[in-house]
């Protein structure tokens, strides 16, 4: 008989830690290798029995994972933030992978996605892009700090414009913060062309994928979160329902209710309490959301069919901060849908009885 064997590996930067369990749950093998792609395949390769790997998301998850889904039945990427850990109970590299693999084998993992869908250059463009444009930001807010908190009014756009530095550098009169104004604006020089060289890549790369041409038949959505889209995304076959992706893209509701049933003349009766809503859930995709959220806000901005699904909302008496949310969910549940089905969107879609 085919034997099961549960692999718990604890990943660093120069040695993976290894725990081998059986179907039973006895160790039968531990182990410290060398973080390589050639030892991992040499000591995977030498187990017998139908092989279950895991390990936690981390900057090595990508790689050990393309490494090791080749050899083994099963690869499985947890959460760390979602451990069955317990405080102040004993750590190390090798406990840390007997845990792991323990956990495997009772199924008490929660995984985090992996694909391998022929998307790595378009995520790796994408990464680029978003990197810079949070590196960009940062300088930009550096700049504008300067002059605000020398009481320096500096609205707009045009303190970063090189026709007008020299008259906002005059009003600094100290050496010293001049000198450091200089050093941000030939910052900002040099990541502003690199930021538009990962745009284009970025948007070169989308169009090489079937799925672009759908994403960017939804209005608002645009070639740019279109290609960030199928980059974070990958494939809407990873998410069984609507509600799955909004509570990935941080659009779910939290909520709360205690003592939810009562006995009422010897029947049992649920409560008329009210569920207490906490807002939105705090685990979640944060590219993705404010995906969703800009997308929705620059539909509200244009009339069009997403303007009048959101006056509709209003009209019929829900708060404009719901309305917005509903919004952004109505665009997720389209991405989604129609990416499944690789149909481009129709106004249709908007229509009360469709929505």
């Amino acid at each position: 008989m085919n034997s099961i064997k549960y692999i718990g590996m604890d990943v660093h930067s120069a040695t993976i830690s290894i725990a081998v369990l059986n179907d039973a749950g006895k160790l039968i093998i531990e182990a410290t290798i060398q973080t390589a792609a050639a030892a991992v395949v040499d000591f995977i390769r030498g187990l017998p029995g139908t092989l279950q790997v895991t390990f936690e998301e981390g900057i090595h998850a990508a790689w050990l994972y393309e490494v090791l889904l080749p050899h083994v039945a099963l690869v499985l990427v947890c959460d760390p933030r979602q451990l069955p850990r317990h405080k102040r109970e004993k750590k190390s590299d090798k406990i840390d992978a007997r845990q792991l693999a323990e956990w495997l084998r009772l199924g008490s993992l929660k995984p985090v996605y992996h694909g391998r869908s022929g998307l790595r250059t378009l995520r790796e463009s994408t990464r680029s892009y978003l990197t810079l444009v949070s590196d960009t930001t940062r300088v930009m807010n550096r700049l504008k700090a300067i002059y605000r908190a020398r009481g320096i009014a500096s609205k707009g756009t045009r303190v970063y414009s090189p026709r007008y530095r020299p008259a906002w550098l005059e009003q600094l009169r100290e050496p010293g913060v001049r000198w450091r104004a200089e050093l941000l604006y030939q910052q900002l020089d040099g990541l502003l062309p690199l930021r538009q060289q990962a745009k284009q890549s970025m948007l070169a790369e989308s169009r090489k994928h079937a799925a672009q041409k759908v994403l960017l038949s939804i209005p608002s959505l645009g070639p740019v979160r279109a290609a960030i889209l199928m980059a974070v995304m990958q494939t809407p076959w990873r998410f069984r329902t609507k509600r799955q992706l909004w509570s990935y893209a941080g659009l779910s509701l939290v909520t709360r209710s205690s003592g939810d049933y009562d006995i009422v003349q010897g029947h049992l009766t649920r409560s008329r309490k009210s569920v207490l809503v906490l807002g939105l859930n705090a685990n979640h995709n944060h590219v993705l959301k404010a995906i969703f959220k800009d997308a929705a806000a620059g539909a509200l901005a244009h009339a069009g069919p997403w303007q009048e699904f959101y006056a509709r909302r209003v009209a019929q008496g829900m708060k404009p901060e719901l309305a917005r949310l509903t919004l952004a969910r109505k665009l997720a549940t389209l991405t989604l849908e129609l990416w499944k089905k690789g149909a481009c969107f129709n106004a249709e879609h908007l229509k009360p009885q469709a929505a």
